[in-house]
């Protein structure tokens, strides 16, 4: 898959900004009733050999994600922005009272993988329809593992040169380094001061790049996106910030993010 991103576009201001300790992301994503027991974290990963041991195939997957939830959000705007739509099931989980057989199954799914599984059922969760299996509910995997597919054309949705390469090896350290940045500063509960230096930092970036790391889009932005998205802008928080307001505008425009309101707020 040809690369579109722009080099030279990292700086290491995200990697600076992000290196005092992260304080989480946001809760979300339990779809159902919590119990006293803690959920299991699933790190299967799609791959051959040493990469994992899933094998990629069309419709061979299916993705549960929640509906509010910005992981769940993140990964249903990649899986349309890597054209993985039609080959890959998607099912959103609302109240148990309106999903309870997409409820059922995913709890079917985590018991399969862990026997006398009791926790709570955590979404995004990738899951292997072959097995009836849990692959991953740790979405950065999930997020490298829709990449990987998107390599392989039989997967896609459609050919064409539109599909980006959203996390390019160049980039990943400021990716994730943003993605600590926007954790910890750009959360509901971010302390106000801590939102707007980071608002402003952003602000700044994208005065000069069509993106936030440079002329092509990456997995950044839809962190960044997502985050700004969940924000409450009720107080103005981007109206001060020009390049912030318009980026959400137009990026909001686009297929991959207008389509993925399903699991937004």
């Amino acid at each position: 898959m040809p690369e579109t991103v722009s080099r030279g576009s990292s700086t290491g201001t995200f990697e600076t900004a992000a290196r005092t300790a992260v304080t989480g992301t946001p809760a979300c994503g339990t779809v159902a009733p919590s119990t006293t027991a803690r959920a299991h974290r699933f790190r299967g990963r799609i791959g051959v050999g040493l990469a994992g041991g899933f094998y990629p195939a069309p419709h061979r997957y299916q993705l549960y994600l929640s509906e509010g939830c910005q992981r769940s959000l993140r990964v249903s705007i990649t899986l349309a922005l890597l054209g993985l739509e039609d080959s890959t099931v998607t099912t959103v989980l609302t109240r148990p009272a309106e999903t309870p057989d997409a409820i059922a199954s995913l709890r079917r799914a985590y018991e399969a993988t862990w026997h006398h599984y009791d926790g709570p059922l955590t979404a995004p969760a990738l899951c292997d329809r072959w097995s009836g299996r849990v692959v991953s509910n740790h979405t950065p995997d999930i997020l490298r593992d829709l990449a990987d597919l998107a390599e392989r054309a039989e997967l896609r949705d459609a050919e064409g040169p539109g599909l980006p390469a959203l996390r390019p090896p160049a980039l990943a350290a400021e990716i994730d380094a943003l993605r600590e940045l926007l954790a910890r500063d750009v959360a509901p509960a971010s302390p106000p001061h801590a939102r707007a230096a980071t608002l402003t930092l952003l602000d700044h970036q994208l005065a000069s790049t069509a993106y936030v790391l440079g002329d092509a889009i990456t997995a950044a932005d839809v962190d960044l996106w997502v985050a700004l998205a969940h924000l409450d802008t009720a107080d103005g928080a981007l109206s001060a910030h020009l390049h912030l307001d318009r980026y959400v505008r137009r990026l909001g425009r686009h297929p991959a993010f207008l389509g993925s309101g399903g699991t937004g707020r």
